[in-house]
């Protein structure tokens, strides 16, 4: 068995497992088990990196066994540099959400641990998928125990919430699956991606097609304007639910693209450029601005989230080393940032049990140690230098200016937007005097779990914005490959 099968199957094979501890005298033992497993599952992740070979393009860790002889469809796994860091992201991800639902989760503990790991194992798989229906097996799987986290574990409005995520992202995909099944048939019988990539296409295939992967992929981006099921399944997520959403989920939409639309269908990319830069813009900025008049933490965090992958989705669509680079390292960035915020507002949460900004005020009167990780991570959100926050959307406003000085002018004004509405909310909740009674005798600091949890974040918010070569260098093969196939014409 391969790192990339081992990374995939741990998790979910120990998820599987918990679900046979279902006794309430188990309960601490199941949350032993998914910290276990999940720091394991983690482990067997970093080979990936540093084993990992610089300076080449090329797919590697590469596993690939016949799975149905009939069709054609193999089990094909393998990284590259677009690819690798989003495997180690989302193990690291799954300890951070063990660790936030340790003591809040009560009821179902270990079908709510087990959905986790089963969901990292998933996830994992989208990212190492070189064929294309295991592509579209795991990136549906992913939709089950994520509805099921929002469903069962959610708040008042949880069962429209997960309806809403099920339905918007489950019509999008079934378009992306007709698109699979064209590019099956057109290659003579194959679902390989690498042989997808070097198909000719007619100008009018290749935009039937590049529509029918858009809507699959722009709804879990979410891209403006299918981003509304985002809002409604955050804020009735539980924190560990929206921190995997916004850390993770949203990646494989935008992954989507680097993958599927831009290599494989180079002359439909680039045509309908000015639509995704469009989108992209409006996003960012019209979205920014939407956030502003939140009154729920969750709701302006998660307009926040649409609004920083507006900036990917621009990075991407530029067309430039630079651009794409500043994408996937922005999608890093807000994984560790957006992670981190849901699991600050998670933390209110559990001792006052609302999100309402005006509930709040003062709080870093009572829980100081808190108030400085939660400044460093919204610090990060407004895009502050030395943290994740800043190097990704540094790299996407350069790229577009480059290109087009205007649009990377627009683009700036995000940062703007965005320092206006992570500073407000900062200053409602946290700074002035202490108003409520409730925050006053009911929030006590921080404990040793979410210490180590809020740190482990910092850590890494930290590091990525001091010292963000270990990514780049990764990336830099592969991007400059991809920007090369975008370029050249598959018109037949």
């Amino acid at each position: 068995m391969g790192w990339l099968s081992l990374a995939i199957w741990t998790p979910i094979v120990i998820g599987a497992l918990l679900l046979l501890f279902g006794k309430d005298s188990q309960v601490t033992l199941v949350r032993w088990i998914a910290l276990l497993g999940s720091v394991v599952s983690f482990l067997l992740t970093l080979p990936l990196y540093t084993r990992f070979k610089l300076g080449t393009a090329d797919m590697q860790f590469v596993e690939n066994v016949s799975w149905v002889e009939r069709f054609n469809v193999n089990y094909h796994l393998g990284v590259d540099g677009l690819s690798v860091w989003f495997v180690l992201l989302t193990a690291f991800i799954t300890i951070i959400v063990v660790i936030a639902g340790w003591e809040v989760i009560q009821r179902r503990v270990n079908q709510y641990m087990a959905a986790f790991l089963i969901l990292s194992g998933i996830m994992i798989g989208v990212f190492c998928a070189l064929d294309g229906i295991l592509f579209y097996f795991f990136f549906e799987a992913t939709l089950i125990p994520m509805y099921l986290i929002i469903g069962v574990w959610g708040g008042p409005n949880r069962i429209y919430a997960a309806f809403k995520f099920f339905l918007y992202t489950l019509l999008g995909s079934f378009l992306m699956l007709v698109g699979f099944i064209y590019l099956y048939t057109k290659s003579g019988g194959s679902f390989d991606i690498a042989a997808w990539q070097q198909l000719p296409l007619s100008g009018t295939a290749q935009t039937l097609l590049f529509f029918a992967l858009f809507a699959a992929f722009a709804v879990k981006v979410p891209m403006w304007p299918v981003h509304t099921w985002l809002p409604d399944a955050h804020v009735e997520a539980p924190t560990g639910g929206s921190i995997v959403l916004a850390a993770i989920m949203l990646k494989l939409g935008a992954y989507g693209f680097v993958r599927f639309s831009m290599p494989i269908l180079p002359d439909a990319s680039r045509q309908w450029a000015w639509l995704m830069i469009a989108l992209s813009l409006i996003a960012v900025i019209y979205v920014g601005l939407v956030a502003l008049v939140q009154k729920d933490m969750k709701k302006l965090v998660a307009y926040s989230s649409v609004a920083h992958m507006g900036f990917v989705t621009m990075g991407f669509f530029i067309f430039n080393d630079l651009g794409i680079s500043g994408g996937l390292v922005q999608m890093i960035a807000h994984g560790f940032v957006s992670g981190a915020m849901f699991l600050c507002i998670g933390v209110l949460y559990d001792r006052l049990h609302t999100r309402e900004i005006a509930a709040y005020g003062g709080v870093i009167n009572v829980m100081p140690r808190f108030g400085v990780f939660a400044l460093l991570f919204f610090m990060a959100n407004c895009g502050l230098p030395g943290t994740a926050g800043f190097v990704g959307e540094w790299m996407v406003i350069l790229a577009t200016v480059r290109a087009n000085f205007w649009l990377g002018l627009l683009l700036a004004t995000a940062l703007i937007s965005g320092a206006g509405y992570s500073l407000w909310m900062f200053k409602r909740v946290y700074f002035g005097a202490v108003t409520n009674d409730n925050v006053r005798h009911k929030m006590p600091d921080i404990n040793w779990r979410e210490y180590s949890a809020l740190a482990l974040l910092a850590i890494a918010v930290l590091w990525m914005g001091l010292y963000p070569k270990p990514l780049t260098d990764v990336m830099e093969a592969s991007v400059a490959k991809l920007v090369q196939q975008v370029h050249v014409s598959k018109l037949n």
